[in-house]
């Protein structure tokens, strides 16, 4: 079984995804592959420094995270040829990890799973709701201005938009206790699905 979880930008897709890992799930987390896999490697930083150099951290040949989003953030055409460069590559590596152990429970962490039309990809989609005052706040606690995370999450598609479309919903708004005893309750019931 593979879920697709996905939700706004600070609406605590990770922390879900890892009480389904504590609940026996194999986890994938795009956004760890992307930084830690794809950011460094020497291709994709190639293409990187070539369009946008400013980027690109002289003293160790690094692109510059921060510097990187704010770019690609505030022009369209640029987030889109970043997409168009990373996806592949990420789709590739998750089918990778996928066929490690197939007939084991994924969870797959996808924070544009429906902006990409990605929802043939899973069995089940689980989105984590939060309100956005929760949200803003979670997004201040990273070091994330307000101005700034208002504009990356308005290039996602609405929350509410991905409830409704969603299989199941997990609200975020309380504690992590009651967070997991959410993602207990339905990682139950999926296995009486199977």
């Amino acid at each position: 079984m593979i879920l697709g979880l996905t939700g706004g930008m600070g609406g605590g897709k990770t922390t879900a995804a890892r009480l389904f890992e504590v609940e026996g799930y194999r986890r994938i987390d795009s956004d760890a592959i992307v930084r830690d896999e794809l950011l460094t490697h020497p291709e994709v930083v190639a293409q990187i420094g070539a369009r946008f150099p400013e980027v690109i951290d002289m003293t160790n040949g690094r692109v510059g995270r921060a510097l990187l989003a704010q770019r690609i953030f505030a022009d369209d055409e640029d987030r889109v040829w970043l997409e168009e460069l990373l996806h592949p590559r990420l789709y590739a590596l998750w089918r990778e990890r996928l066929a490690t152990a197939p007939g084991s429970r994924w969870i797959i962490e996808v924070p544009l799973l429906f902006e990409k039309g990605l929802e043939n990809w899973f069995d089940f989609i689980v989105c984590v709701a939060t309100s956005s005052t929760h949200q803003l706040a979670r997004l201040k606690e990273r070091g994330i201005p307000q101005a700034l995370a208002e504009q990356r999450i308005s290039k996602q598609l609405p929350l509410a938009q991905k409830i409704e479309r969603a299989d199941f919903v997990l609200t975020n708004d309380g504690t992590p206790e009651a967070l997991h005893q959410q993602v207990v309750r339905l990682t139950r019931s999926l296995a009486n699905t199977l």
